[in-house]
């Protein structure tokens, strides 16, 4: 499978590079584009200031302009929080995605969003802060009215990023599951 996967809000970590390694070795081709152009962040409310600088319009755009290149072949979209955003903006707007797989994040929905079955995986902690009982609820019927093929999965007492051992909210056993869900989804496209 060939996945595009965006990093979060904290900018190209080395948790983004293991996870491509880790989608490398079971038999993916990955990319990790640089949406940040170099900039990483050790807190969350940093890297939510860069990007409110960038704007979300020129995030998407250079999002667009690293994924072009590659979605003739048929990607899968993939993120981590706002990584997972933008791959699902992008995933729901290519007519060749292949599936959508989502860590920690989801986005609004164009209200002319439609798609034909399009697997779609999300990953997020139970609570989670940035993606409230309420929002996933409307998330989750929306994406369905979409026209996509949703699968949710929860992670109880996990944070938000709960993936990323260099962050305070890594819970290994809950990454370890979720590594173990989203690799056999992706063997399933």
């Amino acid at each position: 499978m060939n996945i595009m996967l965006f990093h979060s809000t904290y900018g190209l970590r080395p948790a983004v590079r293991q996870a491509a390694d880790r989608l490398r070795a079971a038999g993916h081709e990955v990319w990790t584009p640089d949406l940040f152009e170099g900039r990483t962040f050790d807190t969350v409310e940093e890297g939510m200031e860069f990007n409110q600088q960038i704007g979300k319009d020129e995030l998407l755009k250079r999002a667009v302009l690293a994924a072009a290149p590659y979605s003739e072949r048929g990607l899968v979209y993939a993120g981590f929080s706002l990584g997972a955003s933008v791959a699902q903006t992008l995933g729901l707007g290519d007519e060749k995605a292949r599936g959508l797989l989502l860590l920690h994040g989801t986005s609004d929905i164009a209200a002319n969003a439609s798609v034909d079955e399009l697997p779609v995986q999300l990953h997020v902690a139970e609570p989670d802060p940035f993606e409230t009982d309420d929002w996933l609820s409307a998330w989750y019927l929306q994406m369905g009215r979409a026209g996509a093929d949703v699968e949710v999965y929860r992670y109880a007492g996990a944070g938000h990023i709960y993936t990323d051992p260099d962050l305070p909210d890594y819970d290994e056993e809950a990454a370890e599951a979720t590594w173990r869900v989203a690799l056999g989804f992706l063997d399933s496209l």
